[in-house]
């Protein structure tokens, strides 16, 4: 079963709370996910960001949208009850509770007016809205329009690397590494990687700035896949040096076969292909640079406790 989207658990949430009693958000979620049947998978999985369980974050909105029309009311931090408006709306028995459904009431309708003026700080509303109603929490949509950009950030990169010399792909490695914490100096890293002379990259880095150990590195810049012979020659060069760790970095792809054998070697080979490539560079900042960032904050529940 799929996960619900938040305007399909507005109606149950309004079920729950029919008893007219308090309860707690947590107990909501808790409660619908059984009532949902969800698998353990369904319950734990995640946002994009990682930050929040989808279905708690779905089960939260429906419960603010719920609060904004006033069928529920907050009764303290997490915490609300239904009210009497709530109560006569589960008297008409509704097959479904949505936002169109919730417009009838003034204060759901000045909430969503005010919530989709453009104007404010040149900001374009994000989520739902009454024209073109969607599935999606606000939360939901930031983080699906985040990873649209970066999907598409991540394919431009690839294509600008491709296009670039041997020697600036060596550069580009020689970077990113040392802003993942490897390679030492820049000095350390010039002088270890780009020895083979091949177009690509052929050397060894320091793991830590420490120099502890060391990782034999091998770079192509190719478009067709990187097939298991072109892994086995390189764990072959990897016991030639007796080196017991080895990166692979290419700009297009591992088959399936060179995955696997990687998985039961004994010499530790991470496979670094195009597009974990480019998500490195735009998580450490390598050829990227911030155009807009916003913050998104929460009110501090904390703050007006002793209102």
């Amino acid at each position: 079963m799929a996960i619900p989207d938040y305007q399909s658990l507005m109606l149950p949430v309004l079920q729950f709370a029919c008893d007219e009693k308090e309860h707690s958000t947590r107990e909501a979620i808790d409660v619908l996910a059984s009532t949902c049947a969800l698998t353990d998978e369904e319950r734990n999985r995640l946002l994009p960001s990682g930050q929040q369980p989808t279905f708690d974050n779905r089960v939260n909105w429906a419960v603010s949208y719920l609060k904004k029309a006033g069928v529920l009311q907050a009764t303290r931090r997490a915490h609300f009850r239904i009210t009497s408006r709530g109560l006569d709306l589960l008297r008409e028995a509704p097959a479904r509770v949505d936002v169109k459904l919730l417009e009838r009431f003034p204060e759901f309708v000045e909430f969503r007016n005010l919530r989709n003026t453009r104007s404010m700080n040149g900001v374009p509303p994000v989520g739902p809205n009454a024209e073109e109603e969607e599935d999606e929490t606000p939360q939901e949509a930031i983080e699906s329009a985040y990873q649209k950009l970066r999907n598409e950030l991540a394919s431009e990169l690839i294509q600008q690397v491709l296009s670039c010399s041997p020697a600036f792909f060596e550069r580009l490695v020689i970077d990113l590494l040392l802003q993942m914490g490897y390679g030492g100096t820049r000095r350390d890293a010039g002088e270890a990687i780009g020895r083979s002379g091949d177009g690509g990259i052929d050397g060894i880095i320091k793991e830590d700035r420490l120099g502890l150990d060391v990782i034999y590195i091998q770079a192509k810049r190719w478009q067709g896949s990187v097939g298991r012979p072109e892994i086995q020659k390189f764990v072959g060069a990897l016991q030639g040096q007796r080196a017991r760790k080895g990166i692979f970095i290419t700009t297009s792809t591992f088959t399936a076969d060179a995955v696997q054998y990687t998985s039961y070697i004994d010499t530790k080979v991470i496979l670094i292909d195009g597009r974990m490539l480019a998500s490195l560079m735009i998580d450490h900042g390598v050829g990227v640079t911030t155009a807009v960032a916003y913050e998104i904050k929460r009110m501090d529940s904390d703050y007006f406790s002793d209102s």
